[in-house]
């Protein structure tokens, strides 16, 4: 007889009652490729170390005119987790509770179909220590003690971070296993005006959405379709500076083409079109003129790789970095979703791209031991948290969602492995216990709830409830049961963010979430910004 092998976690997930994966999003569900990611376009800050400057100083103020960003449109950095094939969310990571909020539990029969046993749920005394310690609120938003995305996430936030963080969780049913979810909101993050000195917007994938999920069909805007970024060289690949680099300093670069600027605006003004001279707002002259003035700007910003190579910076990769050199090149699917997740956050967080899509596979992980959910979902939260503290040594406000199609329920069999914790066994895909959360970090302290009282805080801080039975209550917000209206409530969310909540109807026009009353009701916390961050865009 032959002896069965031992199923290692990254392997792709073979369900007998799913069938053989056909679609490029049914490969990733399952594992059978990997997630990539992908960012979009917006941009907070100068660029570190003053490059700009550099440029002649009697070139320095004609950037404006020829639509050059070197500071964007000032909007806070924007990251998704998109986990691919219905991750578990609610209960044995973020608690969802009853209409009074995460700590108004549900029942232990509710628990439990959430994959707690009777024994870790967070409404009683913890048996190990006499304590009610299953409650865990380090990021002010309440995690299960032993949630694997917590466990994760601080093994790279600092106390420090931690103590600037705050989210909220809204849960809401999509669809199990399938990438035609709209939950994707970033065309409208994009349209409440996030963009970025690079790029508007960048995707995992060759889709609409750039990810798994798909975008809301009345967001999309096919001009600012995604451009594909998955690794680091494919950040250093973004922008191409020609071939003078290669053969002069790069100061001597930006000296021969600002001599070419100068040259053609001399030429220019010459020409004429048909016997008449072309005046100083021609839109000839501008285009002729600004192409070179542009490639200066390129090669004087973006000359040197190591601008935008996470590889290369201290703080993301190294002795004193997020990720260790070990970590990050050690050839193993956590090295490859580090090396993505770091691609991410360097673009979203140093400006040049304003916010982004991390797609993570292999996330359909019932029918088998709750180990493989514990240890992917302990990976996934390594991921957020690196982005977390990354927008901490940068000094940058971050929001940071999680979204999945669909989620799971248990059967309170138990998986007593070392990996599993004790917790139940995922036994089927179940997309009444489904929910999306979002974290926010502010340098400037620990974002406010709305909210007179604690009651009213808690209600905003889980913007919806489920019933006892730990199923979604699908009439309450209009998010719920309508995955296309949960991508609007992270828009206005967004927008809330920098006190621009009032102008959501014109961002996205045709709405589902009602008058201003009802939009305040979905809207977790009081601004962190005023409008725009630091300087506002030239």
């Amino acid at each position: 007889m032959r002896r069965r092998r031992q199923r290692k976690y990254d392997d792709p997930l073979c369900h007998a009652d799913h069938p053989r994966p056909r679609t490029r999003r049914e490969f990733l569900s399952q594992g059978f490729m990997m997630g990539t990611g992908a960012v979009l376009g917006s941009t907070l800050v100068t660029l570190p170390g003053g490059l700009q400057a550099q440029l002649a100083p009697d070139l320095v103020p004609l950037i404006a005119g020829c639509g050059i960003t070197t500071q964007g449109a000032g909007k806070i950095p924007f990251i998704a987790f998109d986990l691919a094939g219905g991750s578990s969310q609610a209960g044995s990571n973020i608690l969802v509770g009853r209409q009074g909020g995460q700590l108004d539990f549900l029942t232990t029969a509710g628990y439990e179909r959430q994959g707690l046993p009777g024994d870790m749920v967070p409404s009683i005394v913890n048996p190990a220590t006499q304590t009610n310690d299953f409650v865990d609120t380090t990021l002010g938003l309440a995690f299960h003690s032993d949630s694997a995305f917590l466990r994760g996430m601080m093994t790279r936030i600092s106390p420090a971070t931690a103590a600037n963080i705050n989210g909220a969780v809204i849960p809401a049913r999509s669809e199990n296993d399938t990438g035609n979810n709209p939950h994707n909101p970033m065309y409208g993050i994009a349209a409440a005006g996030a963009d970025g000195e690079l790029l508007t917007l960048i995707g995992s994938e060759n889709s609409d959405s750039g990810g798994n999920s798909m975008a809301p069909q009345a967001m999309i805007d096919l001009t600012k379709r995604p451009t594909k970024v998955d690794r680091p060289t494919d950040v250093t690949g973004l922008v191409d500076v020609g071939d003078l680099t290669s053969v002069l300093s790069q100061d001597d670069a930006v000296a021969v083409m600002e001599s070419i600027y100068r040259i053609s605006d001399q030429k220019m003004a010459n020409v004429d079109v048909d016997g008449n001279p072309i005046t100083p707002d021609d839109v000839v002259k501008d285009l002729v003129k600004c192409g070179y003035l542009k490639s200066a700007d390129l090669a004087d910003r973006f000359g040197n790789p190591n601008t935008l190579n996470p590889a290369t910076d201290p703080q993301i990769v190294g002795d004193t970095g997020i990720f260790t050199l070990a970590e990050f090149e050690a050839g193993d699917r956590s090295a490859r979703e580090f090396q993505k997740t770091a691609s991410v956050m360097k673009m979203v967080i140093s400006g040049f791209a304003g916010a982004g899509t991390i797609e993570m596979g292999g996330y359909d992980y019932h029918g088998g031991r709750r180990a493989e959910g514990e240890v992917k979902d302990f990976r996934a939260g390594q991921c957020m948290g690196a982005c977390l503290e990354y927008a901490a040594l940068q000094n940058i406000p971050l929001m940071m969602y999680v979204m999945s199609d669909g989620s799971l329920s248990s059967n309170g069999t138990i998986d007593d492995t070392v990996d599993g914790r004790g917790k139940g066994e995922w036994s089927s895909d179940n997309q009444q216990t489904a929910a999306t959360w979002f974290l926010v970090y502010d340098p400037a302290g620990r974002p406010t709830l709305l909210g007179g009282t604690p009651e009213q805080q808690a209600i905003h801080q889980q913007l919806g409830y489920m019933r006892p039975d730990g199923s979604v209550e699908t009439a309450a917000t209009p998010a719920a049961n309508n995955v296309n209206l949960l991508a609007q409530t992270v828009v206005l969310n967004y927008m809330a963010l920098h006190g621009e909540n009032a102008q959501f109807g014109s961002v996205i026009p045709g709405h589902g979430l009602g008058n201003a009353a009802l939009q305040d009701s979905l809207t977790a916390f009081a601004p962190i910004v005023n409008g725009t961050i630091g300087n506002p865009p030239v």
